[in-house]
């Protein structure tokens, strides 16, 4: 299926695959789970056997008139004609599996993890890239979303992809991104806003990040924003918000 280039996304050719990366997901019977940029309906009809409702969100016509026909037999699948970014979030406990446009991964994982009422779980087909920056590591740095959404979930990498599991086949490596929740938060969700704030001022002003107490915090005063780890970035928020 062709998309606009309004809408560029690179959907996955094969239901077999989308069954598998289905199965390395905590996705269950009981589960709301949201399709977001649901397209023909590939991965809506995957999920329709392995949980209790699948919402799947579209708006490009062409994509929207395909997967209302796609899904009219599967009676625990919703349509929502709607914009990913303004789509109004529920209230009652979801989980996120999605092959979402990837110009708007930052912004949509944002919109989610950030929300008032999070996702227990988040899978995103994103670039690898995109998503090795979420994924605390010693090989590689940490972007300011990964060290802000950090507090509250865990990232990893599930499987990679191929860029020929794609039509049309992107220029980039791309992977299946898991975020869950922590068993419990790294930072008290009362203070989750401001310590993203605090992370987001590290990042953003060298002046103020050199002149924080790091060594008193147990952080080499050498290391860069982009290289600290979640506990360090734990204790430097704690002993700066006492």
């Amino acid at each position: 299926m062709r998309r606009s280039h309004l809408h560029a996304q690179h959907f996955l050719r094969s239901p077999q695959l989308v069954a598998e990366l289905i199965g390395h997901s905590n996705i269950r019977k009981n589960d709301i789970v949201y399709d977001l940029g649901a397209g023909s309906g590939v991965i809506a009809s995957s999920l329709a056997p392995r949980c209790k409702q699948v919402v799947a969100v579209e708006v490009e016509p062409v994509a929207l008139a395909k997967l209302k026909q796609n899904m009219a037999s599967y009676d625990n699948v919703t349509i929502v004609q709607q914009d990913i970014l303004s789509l109004v979030l529920p209230t009652q406990p979801y989980k996120i599996f999605a092959n979402i446009p990837f110009h708007l991964s930052a912004q949509i994982v944002r919109k989610f993890t950030e929300s008032q009422h999070p996702p227990r779980a988040i899978y995103l087909i994103v670039q690898k890239q995109f998503a090795r920056k979420l994924v605390p590591g010693s090989d590689h740095f940490t972007s300011q979303l990964g060290a802000q959404l950090g507090a509250l979930y865990h990232a990893r990498i599930r499987r990679p992809l191929s860029r020929s599991d794609f039509t049309p086949p992107p220029g980039v490596d791309t992977a299946l991104l898991e975020l869950t929740l922590h068993p419990e938060p790294l930072v008290p969700l009362a203070k989750l806003s401001t310590y993203r704030d605090f992370v987001g001022r590290c990042f953003a002003e060298q002046k103020f990040f050199t002149k924080l107490p790091r060594t008193a915090s147990g952080i080499s005063d050498k290391l860069t924003p982009s290289q600290l780890t979640l506990e360090q970035w734990r204790a430097l928020f704690n002993d700066t918000h006492k």
